[in-house]
């Protein structure tokens, strides 16, 4: 994972990418993820595993493009998580804070 992390960096930086403005790599981000969304709704899973794929470069660059490593990012939110508590509504995990 650290090498093709690695190269995704080096590509961006070869394109520019680096120093974009983020707000418009956000927009990347968002149209990879309607793409994760189209392939789920069609259960098409070679376009869903690139898709993932495809949001993950767009956020290793976003992270880039912030002073930011994904490493750094991923770290951050699992020691958010790695405590947290709460259950499964309709499919989808709650925390506690947010259960009424």
């Amino acid at each position: 994972m650290n090498e093709l992390v690695e190269l995704v960096e080096q590509w961006s930086k070869e394109k520019g990418l680096d120093k974009s403005d983020s707000s418009k790599q956000m927009l990347k981000v968002v149209e990879e993820t309607g793409e994760v969304a189209a392939a789920l709704a069609r259960n098409d899973r070679d376009a869903l595993r690139d898709g993932i794929g495809d949001v993950v470069v767009t956020l290793i660059i976003l992270a880039m493009q912030n002073d930011m490593d994904l490493y750094e990012c991923l770290n951050f939110a699992y020691d958010e998580i790695k405590g947290r508590t709460g259950k499964m509504v309709n499919g989808v995990f709650v925390k506690s804070s947010d259960l009424k």
